[in-house]
């Protein structure tokens, strides 16, 4: 028995729209279309990757647990979320919640546990030297974005994904010649799920330890006990922050890891974004102590809870997300996702004006639909949300207040007990968010990826190199190569290496020799990274095709988005945070010393204005954004 499909099946209307466009892309592709009819021609690309995929972890549903089995003995959860991500789901308790399986775009038959040729050709360790290892001086900035946008994506994967690894590892064979410092590479492998059905053995299941749902266990942990430890002992309902010293900042434990509900892979980004909502968390508690005296710590720290993990979300609907797909029918597409065709403003205005339609208002309150499948994140959109080359070599560091630089410090002297190093040094979180951005972050392409995560000893004492484990982690659990993965998503399959790489010949011809001149091995991220990019896209086709699907079923299935979008839930005075809130006015909520800089942003993830005495800085020209 293979896993669960989709039972989703577009209406009359819908497949009359998928099949017009099916055939105006014969012609022309969704990209070159006028922005409207982009956005149009998207969501019948959405629907149709509904139909065909979305399929379960499991054999059968019965692993989703039932309201019997799984009873819910205090109410409280009605109405807030459950760390550990249990009862979102009233009909299937543990539908999303950590330690369940991740799902699949792909049926299981079709992403089996590869042999041990597939598993090491060609050499992971050879394909990251070769296609993923920064030249000399060689950093291709992503001149769009700014590193707030790196910093925030990994942010949100820390809420979403976290694979339980086991005790056996790997030993990577280094190719002749490596230069790697110690005579081998170990990785830990990914644990396999107990074996629940013969098609486990095909292809094993993989459990993330996090919750699949969008509420910031990277902030509140992924259990209860977790979240308790994690708070304030006032009855106020608040997460710890440090007291004087530096602002805001995350208790530390015995050995100086901070206190978070995610704290692995730490550094300088981790360590603003997390203080930043644990100060969102703890003002929207101040607001709620006032506007509700008589309320619980208890009471309050949910209602906090719920509006923080909804206003994180939508930041990243409507603001991450346009930044990085910048293109005109995902602004119209993604904003629609949250606001639907009648617009922000009038949405603010008279709240929904549909009840049920989330293309008119949105998909905030438009009611829960798992598309005919239990809800959980899959592998492939691990795959795609690998986006290391983000990160630069280097961050300089500048003044809030007038703009001067004050140092510039390898991202590698900023990692897990070091991350405070900048804030040690004398620099302000409000510092640190100007100089973030209008810093460059990577682009997501070929030779990009940052010298010191190809040398990385974590403080478990693992030396690795993580382009190598990037490779290994996809064929290690099964994400078809490049050209099946394309097949599978019905887009076009490149026949030879040059038509891949959309005519870079010396770029096919590298991939020609080590891929011994079979394009259908060739990986799916350094697929992704070798093909042309669609004008204002950050990231590939291949990879937005998972992403466009699992977007909005983030929101559409949860319950407390999709369903529960009220003021009986939420409060009157947190829906109104929640849809008046940017992250801009999260920022200066925080930092009002970045108002004066932020006051023409557009975008908080797009390169900021600069003040004159950050224009001129004349070090890392490739770093910092220059204006024109």
């Amino acid at each position: 028995m293979d896993n669960q499909k989709s039972s989703f099946q577009p209406s009359f209307i819908e497949r009359i729209a998928i099949f017009i466009f099916q055939f105006i892309n014969k012609f022309v592709s969704w990209f070159k279309l006028p922005g409207i009819l982009g956005a149009l021609n998207l969501a019948a690309i959405r629907i149709e990757l509904r139909g065909h995929n979305l399929h379960d972890g499991y054999a059968s549903t019965s692993a989703q647990g039932n309201a019997h089995d799984e009873p819910m003995d205090d109410e409280r959860y009605l109405n807030a979320r459950h760390s550990s991500g249990k009862f979102n789901s009233l009909e299937c308790p543990l539908m999303g919640s950590a330690g369940m399986r991740f799902g699949r775009n792909f049926p299981r038959k079709d992403c089996p546990k590869p042999t041990v040729k597939e598993l090491w050709t060609p050499n992971p360790r050879l394909v990251s030297e070769r296609f993923m290892a920064r030249k000399p001086g060689g950093f291709i900035p992503a001149t769009t974005l700014n590193l707030l946008a790196a910093a925030w994506i990994q942010f949100q994967t820390h809420d979403w994904f976290n694979h339980e690894l086991n005790d056996e590892s790997f030993t990577v064979p280094l190719p002749a010649g490596d230069q790697w410092s110690d005579d081998r590479m170990q990785i830990p492998q990914t644990k396999p799920d107990a074996t629940l059905d013969p098609s486990d053995v095909e292809c094993p299941g993989y459990k993330n330890l996090n919750t699949s749902w969008w509420d910031g266990s990277q902030i509140y942990g992924s259990s209860e006990a977790v979240t308790s430890n994690l708070r304030s002992r006032h009855p106020d309902g608040k997460l710890m922050v440090t007291e004087g010293g530096i602002e805001g900042f995350l208790p530390r434990d015995k050995d100086g890891n901070p206190l978070a509900g995610f704290n692995n892979n730490w550094w300088i980004g981790m360590e603003i974004l997390h203080s930043l909502f644990a100060l969102e968390h703890n003002s929207l508690c101040d607001m709620f102590r006032e506007s509700y005296p008589k309320w619980t710590g208890d009471e309050i720290f949910d209602k906090a809870r719920l509006v923080n993990c909804a206003l994180m979300a939508k930041i990243h609907t409507v603001e991450w997300t346009t930044a990085i797909l910048a293109h005109p029918a995902l602004q119209i597409g993604m904003n629609a996702n949250w606001w639907g065709l009648a617009g922000e403003t009038l949405t603010k205005l008279a709240g929904r004006i549909s009840k049920r339609s989330e293309i008119i208002s949105g998909i905030p309150g438009s009611g829960v639909d798992h598309d005919g499948i239990p809800y959980s994140l899959t592998e492939e959109f691990v795959s795609v949300y690998r986006m290391h080359s983000l990160i630069p070599d280097n961050i300089a560091f500048f003044n809030a207040k007038e703009g001067k630089h004050q140092t510039t410090i390898p991202v590698a002297d900023m990692t897990f007990k070091n991350a405070q190093k900048p804030l040690a040094q004398g620099l302000s979180f409000a510092d640190i968010f100007y100089s973030f951005g209008i810093n460059f972050p990577g682009a997501i392409t070929n030779n990009n990826y940052p010298d010191f995560l190809r040398d990385l000893t974590s403080p478990d004492g693992l030396h690795r190199d993580m382009g190598t484990v990037d490779i290994l982690r996809d064929r290690e659990r099964g994400v078809p190569r490049y050209c099946d993965f394309r097949r599978m998503l019905r887009m076009r399959v490149p026949m030879t290496f040059e038509e891949l790489t959309g005519g870079n010949k010396a770029l096919a011809k590298e991939l020609s020799e080590v891929y011994e001149g079979n394009v259908e091995t060739v990986d799916t991220l350094v697929g992704s990274h070798s093909e042309p990019v669609i004008p204002g896209f950050g990231f590939s086709e291949t990879a937005f095709r998972i992403f466009i699907v699992m977007a909005s079923r983030r929101l559409k299935s949860d319950r407390f988005i999709a369903g529960q979008w009220n003021a009986d839930t939420y409060t009157k005075e947190g829906l109104h945070w929640v849809q008046h809130s940017t992250m801009k006015d999260v920022l200066i909520r925080h930092f009002p010393e970045l108002k004066e800089t932020l006051k023409k942003s557009k975008n908080v993830f797009a390169p900021w204005m600069q003040m004159d005495e950050s224009k001129k800085y004349q070090g890392l020209e490739t770093t910092v954004f220059k204006p024109a």
